[in-house]
């Protein structure tokens, strides 16, 4: 009985330096992301708002950007600002965040940063002009990625379903009398139940 104990013992030892372990780390964690966050912020804040700032930094002699430097340096901070929101996003913690937000949501973590840095790069790329095709280029895979990424936020997870009919509440039968919408569909059962029938 007594090797038992403390058998027992030991492992509750051993799950009690495990989990101070892992919260240590998450502890050390916290500090880290969000002082890198910050940095990152600051960066892009820099790099959007302030491009001159490069060229002083970075020469001696006075002169002007080009419309090529300017362009990466706007896209570059917004892929910073970006990556400083996944990181705050997805910051590690000893208690679960409620579903939906931060890393426990359905779904890939980064999704929502990404899509909307892609739909706005996209939209400052397609009214920039300076730079030839590149700008349209650039507008064209992130638009396609910042919209398929938003059709995937709306309609991915479709966890709308009506526990009556089983129809999916995404669907309107509005404009182009789509039979197999929500609405109709609990008209049909409705109209079922009324005639006695089962569904």
């Amino acid at each position: 009985m007594t090797s038992r104990t403390a058998l027992n013992r030991r492992k509750l030892q051993k799950t009690r330096l495990e989990s101070f372990l892992r919260l240590k780390t998450m502890t050390l964690c916290q500090p880290w992301t969000l002082m890198a966050a910050f940095m990152l912020t600051v960066l892009a804040a820099i790099l959007c708002l302030f491009p001159q700032l490069l060229l002083f930094l970075s020469t001696d002699t006075p002169s002007a950007l080009t419309s090529l430097e300017r362009f990466l340096s706007v896209h570059f901070g917004i892929w910073l600002f970006t990556i400083a929101v996944a990181m705050l996003l997805n910051i590690p913690s000893s208690t679960p965040l409620p579903l939906g937000i931060g890393a426990t949501q359905i779904g890939h973590p980064l999704l929502k940063p990404f899509t909307f840095a892609c739909l706005a790069s996209s939209f400052l790329s397609y009214n920039t002009h300076l730079v030839g095709a590149l700008a349209t280029i650039h507008c064209v895979i992130t638009g396609i990625i910042g919209l398929w990424g938003l059709w995937v936020i709306v309609f991915g997870a479709s966890t709308r379903v009506s526990k009556k009919t089983g129809a999916d509440k995404h669907t309107s039968a509005f404009l182009f009398g789509n039979k197999s919408a929500a609405s109709k569909q609990k008209k049909e059962w409705r109209k079922q139940q009324k005639d006695g029938r089962s569904p």
